[in-house]
């Protein structure tokens, strides 16, 4: 049988990308991919079957086109576990199109800009959201505490939840009504970590 896929990774909210950045690049950390912008859509039933079992399926679009499945996660030690499917489609449109067919809806749209290192056998991706900028460390699991720890990120602050998590959060603290995580929609709004219930893991640094 083969190897089932998998992504165990941490996340964490920071005051500041560009001095992780300069950090990753003075530890000589290799830049796999420069900065750039995804949108990304995800998908369920129109009775929120996936999303009730805890379950992902996603289209994304950046220089290419990701069609990604992911399980029910596993919250272990602060980072999040689950099997991971993801391939290379070949035309955003057809995809879309394709799961469409299957049954499924788009149900919410979020863009972020990501810029993604590799450092000691993780990735580490630096992502700007509409509602604050994030890094998210991927590998084995033992390896993601001392990656953190060593770019001075405060472990016990580790966000267990996705974007879409923290996104209902947002809309629930501060009564927003539209349903899609863009620039466009966040521009006169300004966000805090407390309005997503969780805190800034690079306290000190601004």
């Amino acid at each position: 049988m083969a190897e089932q896929p998998s992504e165990t990774e941490a996340k964490f909210c920071v005051h500041n990308l560009s001095m992780t950045e300069a950090h990753l690049r003075e530890l000589k950390a290799h830049l796999l991919v420069p900065r750039i912008f995804e949108i990304n859509y995800r998908f369920d039933t129109s009775n929120g079957d996936l999303r009730r079992a805890g379950r992902v399926l996603r289209l994304r679009k950046d220089d290419l086109v990701h069609l990604t499945y992911k399980d029910n996660g596993q919250s272990i030690a602060g980072a999040l576990t689950r099997r991971e499917i993801e391939f290379v489609a070949e035309g955003f449109d057809s995809a879309r199109q394709f799961i469409e067919a299957l049954g499924y809806e788009v149900v919410f749209i979020y863009e972020k800009y990501r810029t993604t290192f590799e450092y000691k056998e993780t990735q580490l991706m630096l992502d700007e959201l509409p509602y604050g900028n994030f890094i998210e460390i991927e590998g084995e699991l033992e390896t993601l505490r001392p990656i953190a720890e060593e770019l001075g990120l405060d472990w016990d602050k580790a966000i267990p939840v996705s974007y879409h998590a923290l996104f209902e959060r947002v809309c629930q603290s501060r009564g927003l009504t539209f349903r899609n995580l863009t620039f466009e929609n966040f521009k006169e709004t300004k966000v805090s970590p407390a309005d997503m219930t969780i805190e800034y893991a690079d306290v000190g640094k601004s």
